[in-house]
Formats: structure tokens, sequence, C-alpha cells
């Protein structure tokens, strides 16, 4: 795993472990599972990378965008042993940017390095989650640790997300018609996310269904909280009963126009 990763957010992934543990719905079809399996590896294990793959991004020169502990959690607790190297590796590399997403909001804050502070400039938190039951769980939690940029990661997205109420606030603008009346208007919450990702899920023996109504809404939804959405596959299912030829729904040529939505922070 490593440079040139064909996942259109990002230029580079980075394991410097690999093995999880699943811990709700959306971890069901994983691919990380299926494809150690694959290669006779026990998914559930958690087990550090060999020397030179825990080391490369010392390797990559010039800016870039690297995905993070894609086999595995970042803040998983079996590697609480390797998790200083790693830090020491992102500290000495800050030309690039570390997209950093989990489902373990939980063992952030005491997993973060003595000089966090408001957040290191290269990297960005991001909270995957399916649907609205765990985003109400995870994004307070991921927002209450600063970053430089916080996000979501919404895959594979499972049901409809109502945002709003984590994303957007009334305010009072002004006196309103009454005398005792206001005026209110709505703006964006502080702290939000900075950026959404949103995608079906990626399975060829048992996807689960994502409408594309849900993304039509969690795209508007952005668009009035000022948050840049990234639509990256509309799903296994979805390419399954449209047709189409690439069975992850990943070619925006074969989406609905509307859909065709690639916004970055």
């Amino acid at each position: 795993m490593g440079k040139n990763s064909p996942i259109e957010w990002t230029d580079h992934t980075w394991n410097p472990w690999r093995g999880c543990h699943k811990v709700s719905p959306g971890c069901k079809n994983c691919y990380m599972f299926r494809e150690q399996c694959r290669w006779g590896h026990d998914p559930n294990v958690v087990v550090r990378a060999k020397g030179s793959t825990f080391r490369s991004p010392l390797n990559w020169p010039g800016a870039a965008t690297v995905f993070t502990c894609s086999w595995s959690d970042f803040f998983i607790e079996e590697a609480d042993p390797w998790r200083d190297e790693a830090w020491e590796i992102i500290r000495q590399t800050p030309h690039l940017t570390y997209l950093i997403l989990t489902k373990r909001m939980e063992n952030i804050a005491g997993r973060l390095p003595p000089d966090w502070g408001d957040g290191w400039p290269n990297v960005w938190l991001l909270a995957t989650t399916e649907e609205q039951e765990w985003l109400d769980k995870r994004l307070p939690q991921l927002l209450d640790v600063p970053a430089a940029l916080h996000g979501l990661s919404l895959e594979p997205l499972l049901g409809p997300i109502d945002l709003s109420p984590h994303v957007l606030e009334w305010r009072p603008v002004g006196w309103g018609a009454g005398e005792d009346d206001w005026d209110y208007d709505v703006f964006p919450k502080d702290p939000s996310p900075s950026w959404v990702i949103v995608s079906g899920e990626s399975d060829y023996s048992d996807p689960r269904p994502m409408q594309l109504d849900w993304v039509r809404d969690l795209i508007e939804q952005c668009r009035v909280a000022s948050i840049p959405v990234f639509v990256k596959q509309l799903g296994s299912y979805w390419a399954r009963e449209a047709g189409v030829k690439d069975w992850r729904g990943a070619d925006p040529a074969e989406w609905p126009a509307d859909l065709r939505v690639r916004e970055f922070p």
C-alpha cells in the first residue's frame, strides 16, 4: 500500500499497521476484512507494518494528501505501542497532509501527541459513520477535539442523515415586526465539519442500498451550511440496479448529473 492511491480524494495511502475489529453496522462488508482474508491474513489481528512500509511517508517528496490507516483505525487500542513513532513520522513530514478517518472518537483525546495544541496543521480528523444514530454519537465527540480540519466520511451511507443539528444554528439578527419579537436567521455552527464525503457500499456479493435521494438531501444540506461535499461513489447496489459497467458505481460519467459533486475543502 502506498504511493499513487486510486482513491480520488487522496494521493497516497499509508498503513503503519493493519487489522481491525467491527464496531458498528457500517463495518459489515468492510473491504479490509475481505482483502486480508484473500491474502491469508487474519483481519482481526492488528499487526505492525514492516519497516519500509511503516516509514514510507519519509520518502514522499512534495505536497500530497495521505489517507492514513485505510486497513485499520489509527486510534485502535492495539496500536498503542507504535503510535508515537507514527506521530513522529507525521511531524517530520509537514509537506504531507494526513487524513485520519476513525470510528473510535472516544480514543482520540488520550492518544494525541503532547504538543497537539489546537491541532497539527497537516492532520485532518474525520469521523466515519453510516447512520443517524452513529453520527449523533460520533460527530460531537470529534468536534470536541481541536484539529486543523474536522470532516465526515459517510461511507457506506445506510440511511438518511440530518446534519442540521450539528452544523446550523439560529441567531437573532434584529428586531421583528412585534415589540418583543426578534428576527432570526440560520448560520453555520462553529466548530463544524469542514468537509463531507459520501459513498454507497462497495461490495460485489451483498451490497446494501443507498438511495440517491439521501445523497441529494445531503448535498443540499451541505450547500446551506457552506460545507464542501465529495460524492465518492454510488455503490454496488445502485450499480447492479442501474446495469452500469463499474460494479462499485464509482464512475461519475454514469451518474445522474446532479450527483456529480466532488468538492474539496
